[in-house]
């Protein structure tokens, strides 16, 4: 007999899924430009949490690059705004380093439906050509994760040695319309902040079934013994490969649409240092529970934005403060503390009802 899988507790979490989107979406009734354009932001770095989450939490490897992967979705959607503010001239930069015509490689971004495909392919298929290398040879833990700190030392020195081509250190920046609409009117901010919530909501989405799929469960099963998934007859090299094409593209979407309410991509947004705090965000938000993602995304930034703007030289310590606290009393992050509360509910409860039916003589 198969179990009823509308049980309550599922029942409230979808509820308070629902009434979570209902709130992001009803943001710009209660919320000011200034604090919707950040609430954008952080909604845009949850995505990066969630691929993050679906790579480490869920498969077990630990990638310090992903700022590389957010970084090129960021420049794809920045070619294209660059171009539709220039009007058809050469970006300024450009000119400035002397070249005399647009490179053939940025004309395709004139187009904003393939500056958008490109921030996700680009990605996406660096992220699957590293997995192809490094998993089919078994290369894991700690030396992965060298290999892509290895991977963002020489993307931002590519970025800042081709100035010509990029930006250089400044990166690109001097946006004013996307698709003939000027990104400074509060109209046009509005409806970017709602594709950024339409976004995460989608990528939540997916990212939920696959882990509740025959997928996830792989996925798992690698995390938690890698060689007994192999004796069974799986391969877990075109797994990890998988999972870390996916985080990789949605960590490329979560760039463009930074973007798209900050106004400027420069190689110092593709580090090493963003890169590890994007890992923090998954750590003190509850890695192996999407939900744990998001929330960690938000809070985390939201604390940097509200403690830095009273205490500017405070908020390293505050952060580094928050990861001792989680990895020696919070191991599974702030999702976890939740789940130990209702379980310890559960058990009172469950006690309580026992006393009841077997009161003591």
């Amino acid at each position: 007999m198969k179990s009823n899988p509308w049980t309550a507790a599922r029942i409230w979490t979808l509820i308070g899924y629902a009434a979570a989107s209902a709130a992001l979406f009803a943001a710009p009734l209660y919320l000011s430009d200034f604090r919707l354009n950040l609430l954008a932001k952080f909604l845009a770095f949850a995505i990066v949490a969630l691929g993050l989450d679906l790579i480490w939490g869920y498969t077990g490897i630990l990638s310090l690059g992903h700022g590389v992967f957010f970084g090129l979705g960021g420049y794809a959607m920045a070619m294209y705004l660059k171009l539709e503010a220039s009007g058809g001239r050469m970006p300024d930069f450009m000119e400035w380093s002397g070249l005399t015509a647009l490179p053939a490689f940025w004309k395709p971004f004139e187009s904003l439906g393939f500056a958008f495909a490109a921030g996700i392919l680009i990605p996406g298929l660096l992220a699957l050509f590293l997995g192809y290398v490094t998993f089919r040879n078994r290369i894991r833990g700690v030396y992965f994760t060298i290999l892509t700190q290895a991977l963002v030392i020489i993307a931002t020195t590519l970025l800042i040695g081709q100035q010509a081509y990029t930006g250089g250190t400044n990166g690109v920046t001097g946006y004013s319309k996307i698709a003939g609409y000027s990104i400074s009117n509060p109209d046009t901010k509005q409806m970017l902040y709602w594709i950024t919530a339409a976004f995460l909501i989608v990528a939540f989405i997916v990212c939920r079934f696959l882990v509740a799929s025959r997928f996830g469960k792989v996925l798992r099963a690698i995390r938690d013994g890698e060689n007994r998934v192999r004796f069974i007859g799986y391969n877990p090299a075109l797994y990890q490969m998988t999972a870390f094409a996916i985080s990789g593209a949605l960590a490329g979407l979560a760039g463009m649409l930074f973007i798209l309410h900050v106004g400027i991509i420069s190689p110092s947004m593709l580090g090493i240092v963003p890169s590890i705090e994007m890992v923090l965000w998954v750590a003190i938000g509850g890695r192996g529970t999407m939900i744990g993602a998001v929330l960690g995304a938000v809070l985390m930034n939201w604390g940097k934005s509200e403690i830095s703007a009273q205490y500017p030289d405070a908020w390293l310590f505050v952060m580094g403060a928050l990861f001792v606290v989680v990895v020696v009393f919070l191991p599974n992050g702030v999702a976890g503390l939740f789940s130990r509360l209702t379980s310890i509910k559960r058990r009172v409860t469950g006690h309580d009802q026992e006393a009841v039916r077997n009161p003591a003589v």
